[in-house]
Parts: C-alpha cells; structure tokens; sequence
C-alpha cells in the first residue's frame, strides 16, 4: 500500500490548484492531522530528491508546483492557449505574409487588431512599421516555426483560411 504523502501527492496533481488542509483531508477520507503529516513528510522528500517540482504552502492552500528555476521552459515547452479566432487570424499572416496589418483586418475583421497584439506578446508574429509610417508589416517568427513545427505550410491550410474567414 503506498504512502499516504504519495495520496496527497496524486491529489494535488491532479485538482493542479491550491488546496487547504481541510480540502485535502475531504479528498483522501482522513483527517486534518494525517493530512499534515502528509504533508510534511512530502514537502521533505521533494526538497530532499532536488526535484523540478515542489510542494508549497500558498494563500490559498497547498500546491504542486514547477520549481521557479524551470519556469523559463513553460513558455518553450507549454501549449499557448490560442483562440480560434486567433488562430486564424495567425493562419492568415502565415499565408499571406508578409501582409499589413490594414490588409489583414480587412481580410479578418477588426478583431484582428486585439489578435496580433495577441500573438506578438506570444513572440509567434513580428511587427515592423511601414516606411509610410501609416500601418505594419506582419510576419510570423521562427518559433511560429519552430512551436508548429511547419517549414512550409501545407496547401489545406490556405482552403481552410478561406472557407472561415
């Protein structure tokens, strides 16, 4: 039978949001003592192994976390959470671009305006201004490349772009 810091373990993997003791305790059938126990025993282990994860106490309750040190590798290594609309309109630029930002807007509608500023601070677009100073030059990046993994982008992407826009 595995440890009872390895049950509370397995539940704040996987609620993956801050617990209190008493939340805890409900989860694993047990009370607030055992709990602490718990605990104790797991936050030493990690601490112990010079694990990537850790258990912290927080103002919200107990958490299974990445250690500070590797929060450079979430942004390399974690999804972004793009939106449809977003999506398409990264589709957009990667088809047509370079493409200014005038032309992409009126291709997608003015929600794109709020989408590239979107996918710039995700580093997947890069924004140049124009030489007429009036609009953008769009272009996607290499970790647009490198994050879809594409070289070159398949001709259903450009069917897909027109039949939603």
């Amino acid at each position: 039978m595995p440890r009872f810091a390895s049950t509370i373990e397995a539940i704040l993997y996987l609620k993956a949001q801050p617990l209190t003791i008493a939340e805890i305790a409900e989860f694993a059938g047990c009370d607030r003592d055992t709990v602490e126990e718990g605990l104790i025993e797991l936050m030493e282990d990690y601490a112990r192994r010079d694990s990537a994860l850790e258990v912290v106490e927080t103002p919200d309750g107990y958490t299974l976390q990445l250690r500070e040190t590797f929060h450079h590798l979430v942004q390399t290594l974690v999804p972004a959470d793009l939106g449809v609309g977003a999506l398409r309109t990264l589709a957009a630029i990667a088809l047509k671009g370079p493409i200014s930002q005038t032309d992409l807007v009126d291709l997608r509608g003015s929600g794109a305006y709020q989408h590239v500023q979107e996918l710039v601070e995700l580093g997947f677009v890069r924004k140049r201004r124009q030489s007429d100073g009036r609009s953008y030059w769009l272009q996607v990046t290499d970790k647009f490349h490198q994050y879809f993994q594409l070289h070159q982008l398949p001709p259903e992407f450009e069917q897909i772009l027109k039949s939603k826009t």
